[in-house]
Order: structure tokens, then sequence, then C-alpha cells
């Protein structure tokens, strides 16, 4: 059975658009055996992930499974969630994150990314580990290995080009199909909540509680100023991390992505795509970051180019992110 694979290529190199839809209208159909919502968070984990890959596309399991575990712990102990199908029994991920929580006595209200960095490491390695079974092979399975390849021992996974830039042509549309099944299946299985209730729960599972410790690297690192109005920033009161390419977008948070906004900015540009020429800048702030070691170090910048970032913005376009933003004049 394809679960079990432990090294698998891709048996594409090229497929077309509407054989990717095939394959994503077979994952989110009844036909597929979605027993836990493995498949499901897999792929809004892939889609997190869209900008981390190398130039060979590849993904190392520690960046996807982040994502995934991340996802997990926010639904399975924030949210008491359960994520298979079966009464009396519980996904394997799901087990492994359950008893950390009571060997470590962690409070069910403490969301993934306010565990300490050492706890957060040793739940991803366990969900590595446990994910190697049943996990990466399964979507492989259902797609005819056409999506990506991938390799246990070595730990990391390849997506095939025609992939890669179908997911970042669609991929609003994709998060959107994934969080809605998601919402489903958690609905079928679970007493808590409507398909409403927990499509925002799941919408919101992957966002950082705070920012803050991205504000003080920016403030130290750049012209104490707002990005956009060029306003002084004197301190953090009154004074925002924003996402360039809105988060509802790219759902994860990267230094290279990330500005410093007044709090007038931030607000007027809410979930909008800011003009081009800010675009432009933010290469340019980035180009100089880079320079610095402390930075140069960081594994987001690591990844970071500016055509990637290009890339992010023109996709957000075709996304929907049409309405252009532009300051306020004073």
């Amino acid at each position: 059975m394809s679960q079990k694979l432990q090294i698998a290529e891709a048996n594409a190199a090229y497929i077309t658009e509407q054989d990717v839809w095939s394959h994503f209208n077979y994952i989110f159909s009844s036909r597929s055996k979605n027993s836990t919502s493995y498949k499901f968070v897999l792929i809004k984990s892939l889609l997190e992930n869209l900008y981390n890959v190398n130039s060979e596309l590849e993904l190392n399991y520690y960046q996807v499974f982040e994502s995934f575990t991340k996802i997990y712990w926010n639904l399975v102990i924030h949210h008491k969630l359960n994520q298979i199908n079966m009464t009396g029994k519980k996904a394997g991920v799901q087990s492994e994150l359950e008893e950390f929580q009571t060997a470590h006595s962690i409070d069910d209200s403490i969301v993934f990314d306010k565990l300490p960095a050492q706890q957060q490491l040793r739940l991803i390695k366990r969900v590595i580990k446990r994910s190697k079974i049943n996990v990466m092979g399964a979507i492989y399975g259902d797609t005819k290995g056409h999506i990506y390849s991938f390799d246990n021992k070595k730990e990391y996974l390849k997506l095939t080009p025609s992939f890669y830039k179908f997911m970042q042509k669609y991929q609003k549309v994709i998060m959107y199909l994934a969080n809605y099944q998601l919402a489903l299946f958690l609905e079928k299985f679970n007493e808590s909540g409507n398909t409403e209730q927990l499509l925002f729960k799941i919408e919101n599972v992957s966002k950082r509680s705070s920012l803050d410790s991205f504000y003080h690297i920016l403030l130290s690192l750049y012209q104490n100023e707002c990005f956009y109005c060029g306003k002084p920033v004197l301190n953090r009161t009154g004074n925002h991390v924003d996402h360039f390419i809105p988060w509802s977008f790219i759902q994860t948070d990267q230094l290279w992505n990330l500005v410093i906004a007044c709090r007038r900015c931030n607000t007027s540009k809410n979930d909008k795509l800011a003009d081009d020429h800010f675009l432009e800048k933010l290469i340019n702030r980035n180009t100089k970051l880079l320079e610095i070691n402390i930075v140069y170090e960081r594994t987001d910048m690591q990844l970071y180019t500016p055509n990637k970032l290009d890339d992010l913005y023109r996709y957000s376009v075709s996304n929907g992110y049409t309405e252009i933003w532009v300051p306020r004049e004073t």
C-alpha cells in the first residue's frame, strides 16, 4: 500500500491543470479513504510552506511538520477536537500530542507558539516519526505519484514543477477547500461546533498569537519609521508588525514579508495589497538585511529570494487580492 512507502519517486515531471484538479477532487471526495484528518492538514502544511522551497523545489520534513504539528496541536489540545472517524479510538498524531500534554502538565489554553522552543522541537520530531508511517504515502497514492517525491530516510519531499505552479496559482481556492473539507470531517466526529464555527477555528489555527519578537528584530535592524508613510516609530504602543503580503494569503510569518507599520497605515491597509512600488522598497530593504550576519543566518532569510517575493505578489493578485492600497496623505 502507498501509505507504507518509505521512498517514492514522482511519476510525472509535467501534468496539466485539469489533471491536478482531478487529483484534488478525488482527495476531497468520498472515494478517498479519509479515516483521519491527515490529508487535509498535510495540504494546509504544504500551502504554508510553498515559499520555503529551495531551488530544487524541496522541503525538509521539519519545515512541513512544524506547520503540521502546530495545526494539530491547536485543533487537538487547544480546541479539543477528535481527528479520527472511529468511536473510542484516536489518530496516532492525536495520541502523541495528548500524551505529551499529560506528561508535561500543559494547560488546554496554551497554543503551540506559546510552548517553549525545546518542547516545540521535541513535539515536531515525534510527529515526524509518527507521520512517516501513514501520512506521506497517502496523498502520494491518491494522486498516483504525480505531485511530489519523498524520502522518509532523508526526511525531505520534492514537489513537481507543474504541481508547485498550480499550488501558487490556486493557493487561495485550495486552502479554502482544504479548510472546508476539514471542517466537514470534524463536524461529523465531534459534538461541539457546526461547520461555520469549526471553519472559523480552522482558518485561524496557524495564526501566531504575537509578533512581538519580529517587532523587536525589525526595530533594531532598520530605520525607526513606518514602512509605508515614514512616520517615526517611537515605541511599541500604537505601532504594528504588518504582513506586506496579507497573512490571509501566505498564512505564515517570514521576516522578509514583515514590516513595521503605524496604527493608521496598518488599520487602513488591513487585508489589502500595497501598491507595487512598496514591493520594490521591500526587496531593497531585504537586500540590506541580508548583509547583516544574524539576519542571513535565519532559516527564513536563507530561503528568501527577490523572485520569490515578486512571485508571491503576482500570485496574490491572481488569487483575488486586487484592491491596491496606498497610505492616506497626512
